[in-house]
């Protein structure tokens, strides 16, 4: 990847000196300087579906507020950073200075006297380890009652607009399958270097405990829902899989105090009969007829916080363990979320492909500025970039393989994605080989898998889409041979080899034979 990112920047070079506009040499220099930062992924959705939230979750503490200010109308990036530091970037690409002050609902920041609209977005830093590895972007919510809210989002994610140059990419959260959802993901894929698609971007089924109303079996049905949005057709072409996660949990288990837990350990101490009547229902839990020592005041304050499948969760969890302490309360509450899933997900569908993403990111924005500015050669020089590293063809392939482009049965489907990545990027997952394959098994996997994508290449029947989609195929064959070939201690990756020493179907032989 690093031979990519290097003609990527030499791309974003050539356009600085080339456009004469000063606000895309602005941007193309801001996303030529991100090419080395974390991962920037955008948190989008429509109003109300816990976006905030995931934030303040993923993130461990309570940064982004989750009730309706003006902030939330402005895409606002969350950084990693040595101290608090706030800053906004106003339209005309000015930065200044924001005043700003924490409280029990995340930061509040003072816009002073500017307007919402006199600002493209505002950089939170402060240091956080989950930062070091990824910025997060939280977006205006998608359907609100302000247009231009909702426009903000748009224009930041095609690159049109925003503070830093977009995203690279997306957890898009759902809690039904809308209409305007399918048309606002959709509406991406006119571009073909960055826009959100099963590459890029992630469902996520939000406040997934109020699926199962709070039962205790919620996320299990949330679960089955998100299974079942996985093959929806409506959804595959669109994003990479989707994952339940009840975001009011994941992030009071996050932040859980050593009060909250005491007053969790009360309840499930009382009689089990009155604690079990008590939470039949949110108004039965909050009735001051309920005989436990902690006040429902108290207890109102609990159901804000965790909501009332968490509570539930909570006491469920503490009744018949008196030992148990706020850690292992709050690692229970976290991984019922949902949330540790997500992560985990993110780091192997996302973290693995960073650079490659931050590349469709920067080609992206070269490809506006060429647009933008009527420059015909930048645009070549993108198309080439675009055309001829191996590393993007697969990324197009594994998207056409999403959306059914190809025609493919599910057996050879399924083979083609997990030699794409899919399932894993390391050799082992992509050969096929099996947990624990050694490298003789691992080679003769590939072995059988590039036989059979060349004649499905070569097979006269083949259309034009097929034949093209098994030639990347056989070449990513080719390239994991030589990677498992390489000696230990060298980049075994099949991103350092370049394309033109990449063996031949013809002279690959003798190295896989070896």
């Amino acid at each position: 990847m690093t031979g990519l990112l290097d003609q990527v920047r030499s791309v974003l070079a050539a356009g600085i000196a080339r456009v004469d506009d000063q606000q895309i040499r602005d941007r193309l220099q801001t996303v030529a300087g991100g090419l080395d930062d974390p991962l920037r992924v955008a948190v989008v959705g429509r109003v109300k579906s816990g976006k905030s939230t995931l934030v303040n979750a993923m993130v461990g503490d309570l940064v982004a507020p989750t009730d309706a200010t003006e902030c939330t109308r402005i895409v606002t990036w969350y950084c990693d950073g040595v101290t608090y530091r706030v800053d906004g970037t106003l339209t005309d690409g000015t930065r200044v200075a924001l005043r700003h002050d924490r409280d029990g609902h995340g930061l509040r920041v003072d816009l002073g006297d500017r307007p919402v609209e006199a600002f493209a977005g505002v950089r939170v830093e402060f240091p956080s380890a989950p930062l070091r590895q990824m910025t997060l972007v939280d977006t205006p919510g998608l359907a609100s009652l302000d247009p231009a809210a909702g426009t903000r989002t748009t224009t930041f994610l095609t690159g049109a607009g925003g503070d830093g140059g977009g995203c690279d990419a997306v957890l898009y959260l759902l809690r039904h399958v809308h209409t305007d959802d399918l048309c606002f993901l959709e509406a991406f894929h006119d571009d073909g270097f960055v826009t959100p698609s099963p590459v890029n971007a992630i469902g996520v089924l939000s406040r997934a405990d109020e699926i199962g109303v709070a039962r205790s079996d919620a996320m299990m049905s949330a679960a089955r829902v998100a299974r079942r949005w996985r093959h929806d057709l409506r959804l595959t072409g669109l994003v990479n899989t989707v994952l339940p996660v009840a975001g009011l949990l994941a992030q009071a288990a996050r932040t859980l105090r050593h009060d909250e837990f005491e007053a969790f350990r009360v309840i499930a101490q009382a009689d089990p009969m009155v604690v079990d009547a008590a939470l039949l229902s949110v108004d039965r839990f909050l009735s001051d007829d309920v005989a436990v020592a902690v006040p429902g005041q108290r207890r109102a304050v609990l159901l804000d916080r965790f909501g009332f499948f968490g509570c539930r969760s909570a006491v469920g969890f503490l009744r018949g363990r008196p030992a148990v302490g706020p850690g292992v309360l709050a690692e229970h509450l976290l991984a019922t979320s949902g949330l540790p899933a997500l992560r985990a997900t993110v780091a192997e569908r996302f973290g693995r492909r960073a650079e490659m993403l931050r590349a469709r990111n920067g080609l992206a924005e070269a490809m506006r500025a060429a647009e933008a500015s009527g420059d015909r050669d930048l645009a070549v020089s993108v198309e080439r970039i675009g055309a001829q590293t191996h590393e993007l063809a697969e990324a197009r392939v594994l998207e056409d393989l999403r959306r059914g482009a190809l025609g493919f049965d599910a057996s050879a489907a399924a083979a083609a994605s997990r030699l794409l990545g899919d399932a894993g990027t390391d050799l082992v997952a992509r050969s096929g080989a099996g947990d624990g394959a050694d490298a003789d098994a691992i080679r003769a996997a590939l072995i059988d898998q590039h036989a059979r994508w060349q004649e499905r290449m070569a097979h006269p029947l083949a259309s034009h889409a097929t034949a093209a989609a098994a030639a990347v195929l056989v070449r990513s064959c080719e390239g994991l041979l030589v990677a498992l070939a390489v000696p230990p201690g060298v980049d075994r990756s099949f991103d350092g080899v370049a394309p033109s020493d990449r063996p031949s179907p013809a002279s690959a032989g003798p190295t896989m034979n070896r």
